[in-house]
């Protein structure tokens, strides 16, 4: 099994979400974070006084695949998330060792 991270533009989460549902990829995890990349961050101007917010808001997206399914996964969110801007985000792979459903016990595969 796979741990997929991908920190996307928040404006393009609708997409990355309702293309992974399609695909079959019910069980995800979300949440709003700040950071930078290359982006280097948005230049601002209020009542004259210009400042930089160098923290840009990120939706990250946390699935547990399986791993015949990784490269599937990746090119959907790759293929939703994309607009060709800078800024567009990152997806991190690692392993699973283990998942275990509470409610069942269930291990392995049949949990995820």
């Amino acid at each position: 099994m796979k741990r997929i991270i991908a920190v996307i533009r928040e404006e393009r989460f609708e997409l990355v979400k309702t293309a992974l549902l399609t695909a079959g990829c019910e069980g995800m995890n979300v949440s709003t974070v700040k950071g930078r990349g290359r982006q280097i961050g948005i230049k601002e101007s209020y009542r004259g006084s210009s400042y930089c917010i160098d923290l840009i808001p990120k939706t990250r997206v946390e699935l547990i695949v399986k791993e015949e399914d990784l490269d599937e996964i990746i090119d959907i969110i790759i293929d939703s998330a994309r607009t060709g801007e800078v800024g567009d985000g990152k997806i991190f792979v690692s392993d699973v060792e283990e998942v275990i459903r509470i409610r069942t016990g269930e291990r392995g595969n049949k949990a995820v």
